[in-house]
């Protein structure tokens, strides 16, 4: 009996043995095909979309949402939009009085110095720089070369940064039709637009098709640039008149306006008739 009882045993082992070999799942040969698959990118060019490549690493992963993704694209299309926008103004900003700038050379705190006013006289003084620099009319690069070659005797292979803090010597104007007419400071590149904008924009008696700005020449002479804004705000023309430094914007008065001259000279006749005014 005993001897029945552990044949039963036996065979039973050998049979579980067996159906565990048959169940169980064989390892792939090539090891590259036993790699787990990552995260599929969002990349349309993509053919094998669950597979991350090394080159792919800078893609957005794919269980980011795709409205985070078209804003992180916007994004990024509007820096590079507008860092040339205001690079290439500061890049050619000719320094004037009033603006603020910032010297630092590298690794020499005791040459360096931060918020410097340009003075009327246009020259600033600096460390072991006797009688100083002139900066008035140049660009923040030329500056940097003349201190550089300044310092060059005192300090080996000096790095020389000099930065605009504050933009206060470009200014235009503003005249005619306009909510708040006057003089402003020009601290980034304008359109004519843009200008009118912050001057509070055109009046209702302001003549947008005729608008102009007077432009003084290299002869001396001043010349005006028509500008239609009316059509601008239309879309039918591009808005790519920029200001120069010392620009003057003129919005004349339209028909409205003449309208209520003559009406407000009609009205001051009619009062000095009443009153007996003599000459009226």
């Amino acid at each position: 009996m005993y001897r029945r009882i552990a044949l039963a045993v036996v065979t039973l082992i050998a049979l579980t043995i067996s159906i565990a070999a048959q169940t169980e799942t064989p390892a792939p040969k090539d090891p590259q095909k036993a790699r787990p698959r990552t995260t599929a990118t969002s990349d349309p060019k993509t053919t094998n979309g669950d597979r991350l490549e090394p080159d792919d690493a800078a893609r957005m992963p794919a269980d980011v949402p795709r409205e985070v993704e078209a804003n992180r694209q916007q994004q990024l299309s509007e820096e590079d939009g507008f860092k040339p926008y205001y690079d290439n103004f500061f890049a050619t900003y000719r320094l004037g009085p009033e603006d603020v700038i910032s010297v630092e050379v590298f690794n020499q705190e005791r040459y360096s110095r931060k918020g410097i006013i340009v003075p009327p006289n246009g020259r600033i003084s600096l460390s072991l720089i006797p009688g100083g620099v002139f900066v008035n009319g140049k660009t923040t690069q030329e500056i940097e070369a003349i201190i550089k070659q300044k310092y060059d005797e005192f300090i080996i292979n000096p790095e020389v940064t000099v930065s605009l803090d504050k933009a206060m010597s470009y200014r235009y104007s503003v005249m005619g039709d306009v909510l708040q007419p006057g003089v402003r400071l020009m601290s980034r590149r304008l359109t004519v637009t843009e200008a009118l904008a912050e001057a509070g924009g055109v009046l209702s008696t302001g003549d947008r098709s005729k608008v102009y700005v007077l432009r003084r020449q290299a002869t001396g002479f001043v010349a005006p640039i028509q500008v239609n804004v009316s059509a601008i705000y239309k879309g039918k023309i591009p808005d790519s008149t920029y200001l120069l430094p010392g620009d003057q914007i003129v919005v004349p008065g339209n028909k409205m306006k003449k309208v209520r001259e003559w009406l407000s000279l009609a009205s001051v006749a009619s009062f000095a008739r009443v009153f007996g005014v003599p000459g009226l």
